[in-house]
């Protein structure tokens, strides 16, 4: 009876183990190449509705992968949406964003290297130079 419990004990501290491990070691914005610094965050503050998130972002050089990773990382609520808009580092960023379209100064447009969005639907898109078309 003994021996029993000293295994249940050890299957259980195994698994403490695993779940502490696992959570711990999930991939974060800080693992992704590119230097990326959020510098703008935009949250409505609409809690019973869709919830609206924009960032801005600086990154260094053109990581186009590591873009759409940062984006997938980002939090999302179900029937909200999410933007990120990713600047080159060291060139002018917003340092505030706001709820209506374009989302901030028109000045930083040019500067925008891509958009990332996943719209109410789970759909996501990754836009390059959005406002050089």
């Amino acid at each position: 009876m003994k021996k029993v419990k000293y295994i249940i004990a050890a299957v259980i501290a195994i698994l403490i183990g695993y779940i502490i491990y696992d959570s711990t070691s999930q991939p974060t914005v800080d693992d992704l190449k590119g230097n990326f610094k959020e510098v703008a965050l935009y949250r409505n503050p609409n809690n019973t509705g869709p919830i609206l998130r924009i960032y801005a972002v600086t990154v260094k050089g053109e990581p186009w992968e590591e873009m759409q990773k940062y984006g997938d990382l980002m939090p999302y609520t179900k029937y909200g949406n999410t933007k990120v808009f990713f600047f080159q580092e060291g060139k002018p960023a917003p340092a505030s964003i706001k709820l209506e379209e374009p989302n901030f100064d028109t000045q930083f447009q040019l500067n925008c290297l891509a958009k990332y969005e996943k719209d109410a639907n789970g759909q996501v898109s990754l836009t390059k130079t959005p406002f050089n078309q």
